[in-house]
């Protein structure tokens, strides 16, 4: 990946991402799975041709379902759910039943639209400083 101008990330080995004027192409793997992303359609296709002469490849159209996160877009907006995977979970330890409480992740969180900025958090960032 690297040889092909993607970076690997220092937060996730799994994670390539390749910058090039405004645009931005993300490869993500996992044993045998991985996505393809971002907004160059372009460098995409190379990419998928690349990767599909070293390894045998099957392109399953846009991304759905990926380790127990359910996809869905809108024409602005990408919603990610795991519904499936906590009822699957409350099931197995025989939890289904509970009452439920409030998630620990920031809900309708928005996402830069600069791809060159990185979101950050205060208070994160607060406690982090003491």
């Amino acid at each position: 990946m690297k040889n092909f101008g993607y970076t690997q990330s220092n937060s996730d080995h799994t994670l390539f991402l390749k910058r090039d004027e405004g645009k931005i192409t993300t490869v993500i793997v996992y044993v045998d799975d991985m996505v393809v992303t971002g907004n160059d359609i372009e460098e995409q296709q190379k990419l998928q041709k690349y990767l599909s002469q070293e390894f045998e490849m099957k392109d399953l159209g846009a991304l759905k379902y990926f380790l127990g996160i359910e996809v869905a877009r809108s024409k602005t907006s990408i919603f990610l759910f795991q519904r499936k995977y906590v009822m699957d979970l409350l099931t197995e330890i025989g939890m289904l039943g509970c009452k439920p409480a409030d998630t620990p992740i920031e809900m309708n969180d928005k996402l830069c639209k600069d791809i060159d900025r990185l979101p950050t958090n205060k208070d994160t960032n607060a406690l982090l400083e003491g």
